[in-house]
């Protein structure tokens, strides 16, 4: 073998080290972690203030928005319905109390009782001073009813407000909780404090990988 076939070995070995060395592009590229999706309480605490329902789907606890309308939607309902009955007691009293005969918005309330026995402006030679004080507390309780369930309606709906921006904070918080399977529970035995040997035992919790 000559020089130049010698060396002509030499290269082409060098080369095959070399290549065999480095990574080519046939080997497979490294996975890159997948970035997970995370949440910041205070964020999604902003968006439930900023917006009921807002805060969960930021949290993607989308199943949680239609309880939250829904929470609203009979709170308002419970606004609408007693502020209705208190304004229709409230001038019921008000038509009763005074002496105007024109005034009888009472009478589509009274409809099992007669007005003979108990309007004084009406039928003043007829009706009976006990019956017109019974109308006239059941008329003022009614009123003092539904503005009470009127004013706990709009109490309510403050509470749900606050419970839904609670909630969205709270889930938000606890999003990146390990929950998962490699996480062990043990007890050791735990037989020494500062004044001796005493028995006694500890739990701990422990991620295996």
């Amino acid at each position: 073998m000559n020089l130049t076939s010698k060396i002509t070995l030499i290269l082409l070995f060098t080369t095959v080290l070399t290549s065999t060395g480095q990574p080519g592009d046939s080997l497979p590229a490294r996975k890159q972690k997948e970035r997970r999706y995370t949440v910041e309480p205070v964020r999604s605490t902003m968006f439930a203030a900023a917006l009921p329902g807002l805060g969960q789907i930021y949290n993607r606890k989308y199943w949680k928005v239609p309880f939250v309308y829904a929470g609203f939607g009979a709170l308002g309902y419970a606004v609408s319905f007693n502020t209705k009955n208190y304004n229709t007691f409230i001038n019921a009293y008000q038509d009763f109390t005074d002496i105007i005969p024109e005034t009888d918005s009472y009478l589509s309330l009274l409809v099992n009782l007669n007005p003979e026995q108990y309007d004084p402006v009406l039928h003043p030679l007829t009706f009976n001073p006990s019956t017109e004080a019974w109308v006239r507390t059941t008329l003022l309780n009614g009123v003092d009813y539904y503005r009470k369930y009127r004013d706990l309606s709009y109490i309510g709906i403050a509470a749900w407000y606050l419970l839904t921006i609670i909630d969205a904070h709270v889930d938000a918080s606890l999003f990146d909780y390990d929950i998962s399977e490699d996480l062990k529970a043990s007890v050791i035995p735990l037989n020494f404090n500062y004044t001796g040997l005493s028995p006694g035992i500890t739990f701990a919790i422990t991620k295996t990988f």
